[in-house]
């Protein structure tokens, strides 16, 4: 009997073939749910089936050169025809293009795999998409999925997203040695204090008129404007059952990784990079999702690190779906703008969110809330317990309600486009070092409500600031300034110090 070759190396290339649940499926995460102070959905592992290939199999080469786009399409496609299973990609330099996940699939990163994505741009079409809270176009994600159920990328490799093909960048960002170093290549703005990798980026980036066409979809004007669509490294939309667990993701174009509208989502020691000057470079923003873990993972990112959000102004109080049911435990960030944030793109509302256990070291802002008017939703039911802060740029926790606009402007009447921030409990956070210990910012016309801070020490450069809060207990809480410790503006009411 004549048995072809490539019949041969897929045989070879398969590892399992019978039965159900591979190894993710055994962790159980139920433990983190003990001792919360509401009640959460536990959240539980996807379901793959125990059948494996080999990216090998479908042709794939890890020489660094060869694009293996097509040996990933066609392994995704074949694990679809079998009902799922685990896709192995052993160690080496695997160059592609965007990998397009289905449902029931596991994508493995042995030790030593890395998965650099093209950085010929022509390689992500501009597909429907959304972009900092609102409906628009952008570049395909190097990874992506939508409308899919348990899915899952594991094992200890890294995704590359060559992020410096397509984000422009900021002198203010770099030291003179790395912008003279970078205006060798690319192009710069007039008053060359932007550095944009192509003159296209450039012409859309100047060109606000332009951007707010494409955002409404002229098919000409998306694809001209393609190469400023930058996308997120991982983008997943209206998914169940997600697990990314050890991988590292970095060097994104724009945000790292961003789930939106899934839900039962876990997030469990990974690693998130992005160069501390990267136009964008969040680490995650969870939008608009339910039932979501993210635990023991580190971040080290040029933007907000850990971030939740759930559209923007109109377009996200129509979608109307809130981020809830989240919890965030043991995690570290190196850098970010924020260490764990919630908006400014919170139309849609969060609710039940818990912080837990997370070191914040030489982020701009340890605890960010932010919004302004014109976004609407409801942030509320929020609760942060042993944060440990150091070397804080700015605040160590603000709320900050005019987030893009100055204050001075005439006081609007209440509608559904005014933010609302209420009951938010902090509890036991160590400040070591921070510029001012906190700011509190709210509306006129909507100030925060209810706000707990308990059993926490603030070592700062100036104290507490406030201005339009209604209701704040501050209870067994140090705050050691060289100056005074709490300073109120206007419209404050109902504090109370024990």
């Amino acid at each position: 009997m004549k048995i072809c070759s490539s019949c041969t190396l897929l045989a070879g290339a398969i590892l399992s073939l019978s039965g159900f649940a591979t190894s993710i499926e055994a962790s159980d995460y139920s433990s983190f749910y003990k001792n919360l102070p509401i009640e959460l959905s536990p959240v539980t592992p996807p379901s793959i089936p125990s059948y494996e290939v080999d990216i090998t199999a479908f042709g794939g080469v890890n020489d660094g050169v060869t694009l293996n786009t097509e040996a990933f399409a066609k392994a995704m496609a074949h694990l679809a025809d079998k009902g799922g299973g685990r896709l192995v990609v052993p160690e080496g330099i695997w160059y592609t293009g965007p990998i397009l996940f289905e449902s029931n699939v596991e994508l493995h990163l042995d030790r030593g795999a890395l998965v650099l994505f093209s950085e010929n741009l022509a390689d992500y079409p501009a597909v429907a998409s959304d972009w900092e809270g609102l409906s628009t176009h952008r570049a395909t994600s190097p990874l992506s999925a939508r409308d899919k159920h348990d899915i899952a990328i594991t094992g200890d490799g890294t995704f590359n997203g060559n992020g410096q093909k397509w984000r422009p960048v900021k002198k203010s960002k770099m030291t003179a040695d790395q912008w003279k170093k970078l205006i060798k290549t690319g192009c710069v703005n007039a008053k060359g204090d932007v550095w944009f990798p192509n003159e296209r980026i450039r012409e859309v980036y100047e060109d606000k008129a332009l951007q707010a066409k494409v955002h409404h979809g002229d098919k000409e004007l998306v694809d001209y404007a393609h190469d400023f669509l930058r996308p997120v490294l991982l983008s997943f939309i209206n998914c169940r059952n997600v697990m990314l667990k050890d991988a590292t993701f970095e060097n994104s174009p724009a945000w790292n990784l961003h789930p939106l509208l899934c839900e039962n989502l876990i997030i469990d020691n990974v690693n998130v990079r992005n160069p501390w000057y990267a136009q964008n470079g969040d680490g995650v923003d969870i939008e608009s999702c339910r039932n979501v873990l993210v635990a023991n993972s580190r971040f080290d990112v040029g933007d907000d690190a850990i971030c939740i959000k759930s559209g923007k102004d109109k377009d996200g109080r129509d979608r109307g779906i809130p981020c809830t049911n989240v919890l965030i435990d043991g995690c570290t960030v190196y850098h970010g703008h924020g260490g764990f944030v919630i908006g400014s793109e919170m139309s849609g509302g969060c609710k039940d969110i818990i912080v837990n256990n997370c070191v914040f070291i030489g982020t701009d802002v340890g605890l960010r809330f932010k919004s302004t008017r014109g976004r609407g939703g409801v942030v509320e039911d929020i609760y942060v317990d042993n944060i440990k802060m150091t070397d804080i740029a700015g605040d160590a926790l603000i709320f900050d309600l005019y987030y893009g606009i100055k204050p001075g402007a005439p006081v609007p009447p209440v509608t559904e486009e005014t933010p609302s921030f209420r009951n938010i409990y902090i509890d036991d956070v160590t400040c070591r070092s921070a510029k001012r210990a906190a700011l509190f910012n709210g509306l006129p016309e909507m100030p925060m409500k209810n706000v707990v801070i308990r059993n926490s020490h603030f070592r700062a450069d100036s104290g507490i600031e406030l201005n339009h809060v209604d209701g704040l207990t501050l209870e067994n809480v140090r705050i050691t300034v060289p100056g005074e410790t709490i300073k109120k503006g206007e419209g404050v009411k109902n504090v109370s110090v024990k």
